[in-house]
């Protein structure tokens, strides 16, 4: 079971990517093990020492009330790489987002992507590019 963000890969160039554990609450598990999570939205800040993942929707679990489903995360990564990502992240235009929540030995894992946005016409042209090889290939 994964839950993948299939527009970030249109939207932004990614330059790298990383694996990182994420600490959930066991209801948010179940949740995801299920599929009702969105991260679209989704992407991660360094704050600190530490990484925290923002606007990840996890829905609640059956009926349970007053939980916020958008909460901050906090992502479980080294030292080394944090440091790596925070000196990343001072360039600009640079971001880390969210790419796809999966299970690896019945943890949840998540796969970072340090990111920079396209402009609309290079999304234009990768399109252009992707239909003329489709057409290639049909004759």
């Amino acid at each position: 079971m994964s839950i993948e963000n299939r527009k970030a890969r249109h939207l932004y160039e990614i330059l790298e990517t990383f694996d990182a554990g994420i600490s959930l609450l066991g209801w948010e598990v179940k949740s995801i093990r299920k599929g009702s999570a969105d991260i679209s939205q989704a992407y991660a800040v360094i704050r600190g020492e530490e990484a925290y993942l923002l606007n990840m929707h996890i829905s609640p679990y059956q009926s349970q009330a007053g939980i916020d489903p958008v909460r901050t995360r906090k992502l479980l990564l080294t030292k080394k790489e944090i440091r790596y990502l925070m000196g990343k992240l001072k360039e600009k235009g640079v971001s880390l987002i969210l790419l796809k929540v999966y299970f690896k030995k019945g943890l949840v894992k998540i796969l970072l992507g340090l990111a920079k946005g396209k402009k609309k016409w290079d999304r234009r042209e990768e399109i252009k590019k992707r239909e003329m090889a489709r057409e290639a290939r049909k004759h």
